[in-house]
């Protein structure tokens, strides 16, 4: 028997959606491009800090470092080696069709909503499959020799996936230094 979930947002988790979902439209109807980095820089930091709400850290600092940092000093630094055109129109014109797709989507994952356990609901499905959870609650530290359970798990069980994902944002550094022309390292 499976009891019936209920979903609660909290003022402040409603506020992190909120500032989320008005940065993404503004960065997808701004046509200065300037304007559009900077607005999807804050909601890169806007999902970071939801990230960190939903205790998910690991998660937070990849979305803080890479997207809301790295990526937008990059986009600035692109748009500074570029020459740049002058707009009269802020906004550009609402393309509907692709606003009905977009708000069908919506619809769709917002009727997906109710099935998501509050955070900490001892209900959720990671804890459906007690042995799982209680082998890496007990034997973490024995396994990995690691304190912290999230951190032994990518970095111990997952360590491959771990190196690879690594390995993938250093490939990126090492190619956008090169396609910067600046290969030195000093």
């Amino acid at each position: 028997m499976t009891v019936p979930m209920q979903f609660a947002v909290t003022p402040i988790e409603a506020s992190l959606m909120l500032f989320v979902v008005l940065a993404a439209i503004v960065t997808a109807l701004a046509r200065d491009v300037l304007a559009a980095i900077i607005v999807f820089g804050a909601y890169s930091f806007g999902m970071a800090a939801l990230y960190t709400f939903y205790r998910a850290p690991d998660v937070a600092l990849t979305e803080a470092a890479v997207s809301a940092g790295i990526t937008t000093v990059l986009l600035l630094l692109t748009i500074a080696k570029t020459s740049r055109i002058e707009h009269e129109v802020t906004y550009s014109s609402i393309n509907w069709p692709a606003l009905g797709a977009v708000a069908l989507l919506g619809v769709a994952i917002a009727s997906t909503l109710s099935s998501i356990p509050a955070v900490g609901d001892p209900t959720a499905a990671v804890w459906s499959d007690e042995a799982v959870t209680q082998y890496y609650i007990a034997q973490t530290y024995a396994d990995t020799h690691v304190d912290n359970t999230v951190m032994a798990v990518l970095a111990g069980y997952r360590g491959f996936d771990t190196f690879g994902e690594a390995v993938v944002v250093f490939a990126a550094g090492v190619a956008t230094m090169l396609v910067l022309h600046r290969e030195s390292f000093t």
